[in-house]
């Protein structure tokens, strides 16, 4: 499919950046090419942009595995892809004005990295149909990013009983949960309403705390010290860009930190249940160039999970013995805290 490929310079980029109000952060400034990128100014190839809603490794994870299978795809088939990188900070705003710059610009793809980022992107593509596929999705439905047209991508939706049937099974005896989430992440709503229902049916109480910025999010953590035998995260953005603080105060408080993502492990939490995110980085980049190269736009796709992770280094401070998780998945990975 042939494509126009444009080369985006620091002076248009500046320029398009000031007439919509954005600032310097709202691109990484980092622009990428597969092939000939520089000479190619028009041909065989496409020209994707990346949106990320905001820094934390979950998110990092993904956009490293998007470019990689880009620039793999790229040189396999001979064609030239550019892709440039977007950071929104965690604010719409910012998100809405990269949107405008993203439609101006021509891209042929847009792939938006979390769910305030698809959303902002789904509104901005709307008039252009341009292509939205977004990656790590956890319901894509609560989020309203199902029924359009222009609209797919990958979810990592949750199995929030896994998460718990792993807690008892090292914790027979657990009496009190703490539920730690945002109350602006559309990605919380389902898997909090799954953990209740899950606690009440085994009869465990929770207590539940919520915060939107780091200082709340660590002050919610702290007061659970002392309240309650294990911590529930979802995959939570806001979550998890405090994830190495929330962990070390819940590990020297003596309780288990369970959460939706395995970047949270690394960070310094027990255990979780759920996907790989290099594997959606990469299923998320495979989708687009088909949809770019076929025209046509799937149903999302939910990935496949089931991989528990723990972390050797937390399991050691609590005293936690985990080997019932192997009786629990197919696959036990076993990681350290990062020292990032």
């Amino acid at each position: 499919m042939k494509k126009f490929v444009a080369v985006l310079s620091a002076a248009a980029m500046m320029t398009t950046l000031a007439a919509c109000g954005a600032t310097a952060d709202t691109t990484s400034g980092s622009s990428s090419a597969s092939a000939a990128t520089a000479e190619a100014i028009s041909g065989d190839g496409y020209k994707i942009a990346i949106v990320q809603q905001m820094d934390h490794s979950s998110l990092d994870q993904i956009r490293t595995a998007i470019e990689a299978e880009l620039d793999a795809k790229a040189a396999e088939k001979g064609i030239t892809i550019e892709y440039k990188d977007f950071n929104g900070q965690n604010d719409a705003t910012t998100l809405n004005q990269i949107g405008t710059q993203v439609v101006s610009d021509g891209y042929d793809a847009v792939i938006p990295i979390a769910t305030l980022a698809a959303q902002c992107m789904a509104t901005a593509c709307e008039s252009t149909k341009t292509p939205v596929i977004y990656a790590a999705i956890s319901d894509p439905a609560a989020a309203d990013l199902t029924g359009i047209d222009y609209v797919t991508g990958t979810s990592d939706a949750l199995n929030t009983q896994s998460i718990f049937d792993m807690m008892l099974a090292v914790q027979p005896d657990v009496k009190t949960v703490g539920l730690l989430y945002s109350n602006s992440e559309a990605n919380s709503i389902t898997p909090i309403a799954e953990a209740k229902e899950y606690l009440d049916s085994k009869g465990i109480a929770y207590i539940e705390k919520t915060g939107n910025t780091n200082d709340e999010i660590m002050t919610a953590a702290a007061s659970m010290v002392g309240q309650v035998d294990a911590v529930f995260t979802p995959t939570d953005n806001v979550v998890m860009a405090a994830a190495a603080a929330v962990s070390e105060t819940l590990t020297d408080g003596g309780i288990p930190f369970y959460t939706g993502a395995d970047s949270f492990v690394t960070a310094g939490a027990f255990a979780t249940c759920g996907v790989n995110y290099t594997d959606l980085g990469t299923y998320t980049a495979d989708m687009a160039l088909d949809i770019l190269e076929t025209g046509t736009v799937p149903e999302f796709h939910v990935m496949d999970g089931g991989i528990i992770t723990v972390n050797t280094d937390t399991a050691t401070a609590l005293g936690i013995d985990y080997s019932a998780f192997k009786d629990l998945a197919g696959q036990v990975v076993e990681v350290t805290t990062s020292a990032e």
